[in-house]
């Protein structure tokens, strides 16, 4: 079974969480003034950087999904276990906003993270054996660095979220702002593969 049905459920289920992220936030009541965004603004940012993690998700998604050949019954409910975790960020960002980055709420937001991390992992791992050792994504994913610094800074920022939700908050803007410079391990792959054919 090919990739195209995985992609293209998973891009809806993205889009739906984007979505009712963005419903969260409300219109200020009252004041018609820019001083008016200043009680919304918690909710604001922690919509932009949910924005940003599962845009981040769904930009390496695609990639890894790119270089995948095959899809099995493993891959399916690894994918499936991905997106119930990321299908919480909503929720977690609304707290987070409501309660103007509170120590359980921010806490909460972290876990989420760090098991959407490790059921990213669990996808990849997936993919991989059902491609094989010699697979394009094998070879694409190498020592895969800030896949394995991503779960340990969420961590200290989970136990962080108790003394200090700033230094929390800014832990999780760390790791989206790592993620953000391109990943260009997929791309290269490809280009590496197609390099004997030219």
């Amino acid at each position: 079974m090919g990739t195209g049905r995985l992609e293209a459920f998973s891009d809806g289920v993205l889009a739906i969480i984007i979505t009712i992220m963005v419903l969260e936030l409300r219109v200020p009541e009252g004041r018609m003034g820019l001083a008016a965004l200043h009680a919304v603004w918690p909710k604001f940012a922690s919509y932009v950087v949910s924005f940003i993690y599962v845009g981040i998700y769904w930009n390496n998604h695609h990639h890894m999904l790119h270089v995948s050949r095959r899809v099995n019954g493993v891959v399916l409910w690894s994918n499936l276990h991905l997106l119930f975790w990321l299908s919480l960020v909503p929720f977690s960002t609304a707290w987070v906003g409501d309660s103007h980055f509170a120590p359980a709420p921010m806490a909460l937001y972290g876990f989420i993270l760090l098991m959407a991390a490790i059921a990213y992992y669990v996808l990849q791992m997936a993919l991989k054996s059902a491609d094989g050792p010699q697979s394009l994504l094998a070879s694409a994913l190498g020592s895969d660095r800030k896949g394995k610094m991503s779960p340990a800074l969420y961590l200290v920022a989970i136990a962080v979220a108790f003394v200090s939700p700033a230094i929390s908050a800014a832990i999780y803007v760390l790791v989206a702002l790592m993620w953000l410079v391109p990943d260009r391990r997929m791309e290269r792959a490809v280009a590496a593969r197609r390099e004997p054919l030219g």
